[in-house]
């Protein structure tokens, strides 16, 4: 079994509703135990600002699936929830799920990068990350608690309970 760990985005139609559709999505997954989720959060696009702010969390299980086998259902929920996949980086969009952490495991493949890539910088996933797991260390011994120290909010607040 791995511990994951897997980013929650959603700014077009009903984000909310979406978000919560997604968590459900995620408590379902095979051979894995759904173990938390962080609140909702409401965060600014990260790339062209004009489009609707994000809906944002980060959700916790326990999985004997591999790597790719996870992305293959993750990016299968986000189909069923309405995702176009596009050439448009950080534009809109219905629901994005990204593995943040898998395990220990560095991974840098054409398909996955994990630790992901953006992680360290980003609000919307280091705010809800360190509300679920305050303890947590990266693969390289980063802990999430001295990022944050670093990041600012950029106008990032809880919405909901998730």
């Amino acid at each position: 079994m791995s511990i994951v760990y897997i980013a929650i985005g959603s700014n077009l139609g009903d984000s909310i509703a979406t978000a919560k559709l997604a968590i459900e999505a995620l408590r379902a997954l095979p051979h894995s135990q759904f173990i938390g989720c962080s609140s909702l959060y409401s965060s600014s696009p990260m790339g062209p600002q004009e489009q609707p702010d994000y809906v944002n969390a980060v959700a916790k299980i326990d999985t004997q699936l591999l790597p790719l086998e996870l992305l293959d259902l993750t990016q299968k929920i986000e189909l069923e929830q309405g995702r176009v996949r596009k050439d448009e980086r950080w534009g809109p969009r219905t629901l994005d799920l990204d593995l943040l952490l898998f395990g220990d495991q560095v991974i840098n493949t054409e398909r996955l990068t994990i630790p992901h890539y953006g992680m360290k910088t980003r609000e919307f996933v280091l705010y809800p990350l360190m509300e679920i797991e305050p303890q947590l260390q990266l693969p390289d011994g980063t802990a999430i608690a001295s990022l944050i120290t670093h990041i600012d909010k950029n106008g990032l607040e809880i919405l909901a309970n998730a």
